[in-house]
């Protein structure tokens, strides 16, 4: 008796999938704490290079990546507040390094997170909701910032 490979090829697939959305959902969950990528992949029992070449066909990024963009958007969010400096937001968001966060935060937003937190203060609209703040001002992933005015000229 023959086993149907396409059918057996679909199952290793799916298995495969249910791995990786437990693996974005730790990072959604749990993006303050250390985490690195063979960490991420022992906890679903795949090598750490699966894991990354798997989660990128799947999600279009690494899992640093999306990692980094959750660290980011909550970084936004806590500097839209500004009762926290740079360095304490920096940290609380589970990064190590002032100038990695500094350096993605600017790739991601288009301006360095000082000058996005100074913006912020200055240009909070009184009265509107944090759902609607966080979708305008949700970072834009593959290291593309917005286009400016003066980019279009």
């Amino acid at each position: 008796m023959s086993v149907d490979r396409s059918s057996s090829s679909s199952a290793v697939q799916l298995r495969d999938l249910a791995r990786l959305r437990r693996v974005r959902d730790r990072i959604d969950r749990e993006y303050e704490q250390p985490l690195d990528v063979e960490a991420l992949a022992r906890g679903v029992h795949m090598s750490a290079g699966h894991l990354s070449r798997q989660f990128r066909l799947a999600y279009g990024e690494s899992p640093y990546a999306y990692l980094m963009t959750r660290r980011i958007e909550r970084a936004m969010a806590l500097l839209r507040r500004g009762d926290l400096s740079v360095t304490e937001v920096c940290f609380a968001v589970g990064c190590s390094s002032l100038g990695t966060f500094s350096t993605r935060f600017a790739e991601l937003v288009g301006v360095p997170p000082s000058v996005y937190r100074r913006e912020a203060a200055q240009t909070q609209v009184a009265g509107m909701p944090a759902c609607l703040a966080k979708q305008v001002t949700r970072p834009i992933r593959n290291r593309e910032a917005p286009a400016t005015l003066s980019d279009l000229d």
